[in-house]
């Protein structure tokens, strides 16, 4: 199996083991249902390639305060961040 490189992929992934619609769309996907969702090789649940996020409201605030920090997130002129 492949490491997980972005520190938040472990802490998504184990969060997505607490949701239930997430565990809902799950079975779909292995029952071949769903198209848009799918699981990568590290088991993370992807929405048309995209890490789902649960709602957890700690894991959303870390993750939101990392691109805050980010030097990538700051654009010329820009003040905030939406």
């Amino acid at each position: 199996m492949l490491k997980l490189t972005n520190p938040f992929l472990e802490e998504i992934k184990e969060c997505q083991k607490r949701d239930q619609k997430l565990m809902e769309k799950l079975v779909l996907i292995r029952e071949g249902k769903e198209i848009d969702f799918g699981v990568d090789e590290n088991r993370v649940v992807r929405y048309r390639g995209r890490a789902c996020v649960p709602d957890v409201p700690e894991l959303k605030k870390m993750i939101v305060e990392e691109g805050h920090r980010s030097g990538l997130s700051i654009h010329p002129g820009i003040t905030k961040m939406y």
